[in-house]
């Protein structure tokens, strides 16, 4: 019996990084899987990666009716969830003295307005014994120059980890965090498109972790589906996978 065998699985933010590193994983061991993007070129590249196995969904998770008709699509095509895990963000870089309400809004509608919806909608389809995993990020605990809007955001989705936890475990699911430090991921070509700009970020965070080099997308993955399926008897943490980072 494969690892993952009947198990049913959303991951919102599946099309790329760490989201699609997990549907990967999880296809491997027999999961069902759906994913969700917003960028038809991402949608795409998911659908000729793992669309044979997987049902790859447009879905804009700052969009209250797109989630929704997501929860409407999920019901239909898996009928119950043993996993959701919500993934999609992504932060942008800005001082404080340029950061506008549209960026303030954006952050807090993508990292933390979208995830809290998302699972007030889909929490109803989850299995008793089955599990809620949100993406927060390093950014939550660190005073990260450039990223106030997109840290506050996280730091509320932390929160909502704790609280939907507690309200979850009457029903038997448990609710957790994974919080990602500097992962190669394609989200820093999204923030910064200038390759000069994205390198040198890349080597001061590179020096700033205490284990020198970048963490993987597999290596978040695995830290996912131990909390989604092995850590039966956990719930309402943040577990960091950041080399050392927030901790040393």
């Amino acid at each position: 019996m494969e690892k993952y065998e009947d198990k049913k699985v959303v991951i919102i933010g599946g099309t790329s990084g760490i989201g699609l590193a997990t549907a990967k994983m999880l296809l491997d061991g027999g999961a069902r899987v759906l994913v969700t993007g917003r960028s038809e070129a991402g949608l795409e590249s998911a659908r000729n990666e793992i669309g044979k196995d997987a049902i790859v969904v447009p879905s804009d998770s700052r969009s209250l009716t797109d989630i929704d008709a997501l929860a409407t699509r999920v019901k239909a095509e898996l009928g119950t969830l043993d996993l959701l895990f919500v993934n999609a963000g992504f932060g942008l870089f800005a001082p404080l003295e340029n950061t506008t309400e549209t960026t303030f809004d954006e952050m807090f509608n993508l990292n933390a307005k979208g995830p809290f919806f998302a699972v007030q909608k889909l929490a109803p389809l989850i299995n008793q014994g089955g599990a809620v995993v949100l993406t927060t990020s390093t950014a939550n605990v660190k005073g990260m120059p450039l990223l106030a809007a997109y840290g506050g955001a996280k730091a509320a989705l932390r929160s909502f980890a704790r609280t939907i936890a507690a309200e979850l475990i009457p029903r038997g699911i448990r609710v957790n965090a994974v919080s990602p430090g500097p992962i190669e991921t394609p989200i820093i070509g999204k923030s910064f498109p200038d390759k000069d700009a994205a390198d040198l970020l890349l080597g001061q965070m590179r020096e700033a972790v205490p284990m020198k080099r970048l963490g993987k997308s597999e290596e978040v993955a695995k830290a996912v589906l131990f909390l989604a399926f092995d850590a039966t008897f956990t719930t309402g943490i943040e577990l960091p996978v950041d080399g050392g980072w927030s901790q040393l």
